[in-house]
């Protein structure tokens, strides 16, 4: 559950922090005092996209923090520690964000930089919220699928089939594709395949060109090699007056002289070393003119072959160092066509997508099949004490065309007496579709997984003993989840467990920011008062505040 929220500079709030409690928490205030600000703090920390309208003019960054404890929420806890992110107090949560004057935005899971996509996956699992027109979308197809897939726990399979008609659909376009094309495609393998059995056919090794290269200015040059080496050789050892001759004269008198001087020894360590390094080199050069000779034999040979690989090069227009790669990327697409077998290859791919999905898809239509009777029954039952005692809610699943939402399209219908049941948009009115929508929200709500649900005056159209009842559900529904609701009804508010005032005021430089402040006794009696009374607050209806409130 949300236990605290920190908003610095956020839209027009200066400076807030709040703590929540379990239960139901009613946020109550003035029409345009900034009650949905808290919402849309809370909708940025879960993985919303954030916007520089959001900072508060004159500021030059927003910051935003939330913190939860995760004792109901085992699901959160456990992608946490996955993803290498859980913090030293494993059941307690925090989310940060920033934003800065230029638009950029930096998210934090328990200090950690994330990313919204794994905000919003973790948010998923934290906070469900239900906006201030779920009623109005509870006539879109996708929001009443969504809602029987999630009464259904079925949300995760219904991505495995969206996934799979994807391949499916996928895979048929390819094998569509190659139908069309199958002239064209025929034509690329057989091109394909003289070029690599030529190419191949040539049986260049990696880095043999290199090789060649080296091979040929060796084989080419093996005269001046061979007579600067032994040039070299005479001057450094074997010439009547060679270097290692002058050295050993010179280290032998400086040995002589350093027997009157010490300090000539480290010139003499240093020519001892010189002495051996031109030994070493005297020999390596011996042992290169050994293995060096004149071979026309092995040059024509190297200089053949260089000029198959030239022409084989030329005739691609390609480096002949990037032949072995060319072959290799016609090989590649040899592959993907698949040959001879490219069409045959397609088609057993197209057969088991569809066989994939229609597997998946099946299994979605029985969990829905099993679950639309029963979601029907429980809204109705919730229907009922909100002036719908007479109405019904159907749910009616009909087998359509295979689609990315599976093989049945979903349409709620409400039946008002011994009429049939028509569709939602055609028979209620606006009320009436609000205290449908609730009570979906309520019923779907309480299956999920979530600690955390919040409710953004919901309660529209919605007033007198229904609104009682109404607050009477969200409290019921409080004593299992933590319910955040914003309402502009009395009645509603009432019925907290804790309760939070919203509030505009003027700054000193003639701004302007929202308060929010919890409430005691007999400020929520003056509170509901007000939402009674409106401008005039009378005795008569503080006295009515106070008996919503069940003071004496």
């Amino acid at each position: 559950m949300l236990t605290s929220l920190y908003l610095k500079n956020f839209v027009i709030v200066d400076e807030l922090e709040l703590d929540f409690a379990s239960g139901l928490t009613v946020l109550t205030g003035e029409t345009g005092a900034g009650k949905s600000i808290v919402l849309d703090a809370l909708g940025l920390l879960l993985g919303d996209r954030a916007d520089v309208g959001m900072l508060r003019h004159g500021a030059d960054k927003a910051e935003l923090v939330a913190e939860f404890a995760l004792a109901q929420t085992p699901s959160a806890l456990a992608w946490l520690l996955d993803n290498d992110m859980a913090g030293d107090e494993e059941d307690r949560l925090l989310l940060r964000r920033t934003l800065d004057s230029a638009g950029k935005s930096k998210a934090y899971i328990n200090g950690i930089g994330a990313t919204l996509a794994q905000l919003k996956t973790l948010g998923e699992m934290l906070v469900d919220i239900h906006g201030q027109h779920a009623h109005q979308q509870l006539l879109r197809p996708d929001v009443q699928r969504e809602l029987i897939d999630g009464y259904a726990e079925a949300l995760p399979l219904a991505r495995e089939v969206a996934e799979c008609w994807r391949d499916w659909q996928g895979n048929l376009a390819q094998l569509d594709d190659a139908r069309r094309n199958a002239s064209a495609f025929e034509a690329e393998r057989e091109r394909l395949q003289w070029q690599i059995d030529e190419v191949a056919g040539l049986a260049l090794a990696d880095a043999e060109w290199e090789e060649l290269q080296a091979e040929h200015k060796r084989l080419h040059h093996a005269a001046s090699l061979i007579d600067g080496v032994q040039t070299a050789i005479a001057v450094l050892a074997d010439g009547d007056d060679n270097c290692q001759g002058w050295l050993n004269r010179a280290s032998h008198g400086l040995a002589e002289l350093a027997g009157y001087d010490a300090q000539l020894e480290a010139p003499l360590e240093l020519l001892a070393g010189v002495d051996a390094q031109l030994a070493e080199a005297v020999n390596t050069l011996r042992r290169y003119a050994d293995a060096l000779e004149l071979d026309p034999d092995r040059l024509a040979e190297v200089e053949a072959r260089m000029d198959a690989v030239w022409r084989m090069a030329r005739k691609y227009r390609l480096e002949p160092e990037q032949l072995a790669g060319q072959l290799a990327q016609w090989q590649q697409r040899l592959a993907t066509l698949g040959g001879s077998e490219g069409l045959a290859r397609l088609e057993k791919a197209v057969e088991q997508a569809e066989a994939a999905y229609t597997k998946a898809a099946r299994k979605l239509s029985k969990a829905r099949s099993a679950a639309a009777p029963k979601l029907a029954a429980a809204v109705t039952a919730e229907m009922r004490p909100l002036a719908l005692a007479d109405s019904r809610l159907e749910i009616v699943l009909e087998a359509g065309a295979p689609s990315a939402h599976g093989l049945e399209s979903i349409d709620f219908r409400v039946a008002h007496g011994e009429a049939p049941a028509r569709a939602l948009g055609k028979i209620v009115s606006g009320g009436e579709l609000s205290r449908i929508s609730l009570s979906l929200q309520v019923i779907v709500s309480a299956r999920s997984g979530v600690a955390t649900l919040v409710f953004d005056e919901v309660d529209v159209g919605i007033g007198g003993r229904v609104a009682e009842i109404v607050g009477r559900l969200l409290a019921q529904l409080g004593e299992s989840r933590q319910v955040l609701c914003i309402t502009h009804l009395p009645q509603v508010a009432a019925q907290g467990r804790q309760h939070l005032q919203v509030s505009k005021a003027k700054t000193d430089a003639g701004g302007i920011v929202s308060a929010v402040r919890g409430l005691g006794r007999d400020e929520r009696i003056d509170e509901i008062a007000r939402m009674l009374g409106g401008v005039d607050i009378t005795e008569t209806t503080r006295k009515h505040a106070a008996e919503l409130l069940g003071h004496e």
